[in-house]
């Protein structure tokens, strides 16, 4: 089921996700719902307070990146068949010289921004079996993940970007939350007002 994926504004998308356990109700169910909903909005990822809820849990698949000529074919060869679930996941380390990259986020359309972040993590995590994992990623498959666990520590892209870029997006980010906005999927905005 294409679930809605919730806009800048909404408060969820602020809060410290909180961690789940094993018996969590309907987790395969979630899972399957989080990949249909990703895919239907050509993401590359999607953590579960996008879908409005507050626990520590993403998915990724950064599989289109993989067909980029500008990546080197390390990169490349590194992002295809990347797709994964994270729960509970912990970066453990975090290392190299910041690089930039536009990125962009489904709860926010239409905005995209340079962003910096180190090349290279080393994350643990469980997978949707419940295998314990402590993995490192670099480049853009290192990036796609620390975007998504930032969405699970309450941090959005934009929260990133200096003062006067910040300053400059502000009026598109107040349109967003109101759902003045075109977007050819599903969204819930906190802001908008509903027609009586």
């Amino acid at each position: 089921m294409i679930l809605p994926i919730v806009a800048y504004g909404d408060p969820v998308l602020k809060k410290k996700a909180k961690v789940i356990k094993e018996d969590y109700p309907k987790l395969k169910e979630l899972i399957d719902n989080m990949w249909e909903t990703m895919y239907n909005a050509y993401g590359v990822g999607l953590a579960a307070p996008q879908v409005g809820l507050p626990i520590r849990l993403f998915v990724i698949d950064p599989t289109p990146f993989a067909e980029d000529e500008d990546l080197s074919k390390e990169d490349r060869d590194q992002l295809r068949d990347l797709k994964k679930v994270f729960i509970n996941a912990q970066i453990e380390s975090e290392t190299g010289d910041e690089w930039a990259f536009n990125e962009g986020c489904l709860s926010i359309p239409d905005v995209r921004e340079d962003v910096f972040r180190k090349p290279e993590i080393t994350i643990s995590y469980y997978d949707e079996n419940w295998v314990k994992h402590q993995d490192t990623f670099s480049g853009l498959a290192a990036r796609v993940i620390q975007h998504e666990y930032d969405h699970i520590e309450g941090i959005l892209f934009t929260d990133k970007l200096s003062s006067l870029k910040k300053r400059l997006i502000k009026g598109k980010l107040a349109n967003i939350s109101k759902g003045k906005i075109k977007v050819d999927y599903r969204m819930r905005f906190p802001k908008q007002k509903i027609a009586r």
